[in-house]
């Protein structure tokens, strides 16, 4: 399914989210990934299988400022 190099990772894969973005719907909260993976704004995901994975925390350091930030996925996509 991937023609990038280096290829990205399958979705099965625990890096899945390093994909490539192909197909961004931010105004909708999600992207499709190279590898087929539907990636949610909240960090959740739905594999090519139909499964769903449930959100990862992200955890802050002490004393930053979250508010106003975008999520690390978006930041990617952008």
């Amino acid at each position: 399914m991937c023609t990038h190099q280096p290829t990205c990772p399958p979705a099965e894969a625990p890096d899945r989210d390093a994909a490539r973005v192909v197909a961004a719907h931010q105004e909708q909260g999600w992207s499709l990934l190279c590898n087929g993976v539907i990636a949610f704004d909240d960090l959740g995901d739905l594999l090519p299988d139909g499964r769903a994975l449930a959100p990862y925390p992200v955890l802050t350091p002490v004393g930053s400022a979250a508010r106003g930030a975008s999520s690390p996925r978006a930041r990617r996509a952008a």
